[in-house]
């Protein structure tokens, strides 16, 4: 089975040189590594607003997805992680800023989900990552 490396033009970038990949494809397989909210150097985008990063999040897996040959509908897993460090009473309006923007990019039904909530990127000002698998389908 084929194996392509995914690595979109302008994409936000680590800040030192590493190995990984942006995605990978394989067969009718996308792998979309975890995607943040910063500019093609690393730098945050959006901080201290979980909508505007989640909403780069999105259009950087659809980035990566359209390298591929496939976009969002595609997608049948996404994994969340994100950063809540305010009281626990603002929690819930935290998590469904984001998930109103998630649903903007999303179909339904949608892909298999997961959030975790973490305590903190290697990237500084980040409050959310991105990870999906996407399947192409056989007719595309």
């Amino acid at each position: 089975m084929e194996k392509t490396r995914i690595m979109p033009k302008n994409h936000w970038d680590w800040s030192m040189p590493v190995p990984f990949s942006q995605g990978w494809k394989v067969g009718n397989l996308i792998f979309v590594g975890g995607q943040i909210s910063a500019d093609e150097n690393g730098k945050t985008i959006g901080v201290g607003d979980i909508e505007t990063q989640t909403r780069n999040c999105f259009e950087n897996i659809r980035k990566v997805l359209n390298e591929a040959g496939a976009d969002l509908k595609d997608i049948v897993k996404l994994n969340t992680y994100y950063v809540f460090d305010g009281d626990e009473n603002e929690a819930t309006e935290f998590w469904e800023k984001m998930t109103k923007v998630r649903m903007e990019y999303l179909s339904d039904p949608g892909p298999a989900g997961t959030g975790i909530r973490i305590s903190g990127f290697a990237f500084e000002d980040l409050l959310i990552e991105i990870e999906a698998i996407a399947v192409i389908p056989d007719n595309k």
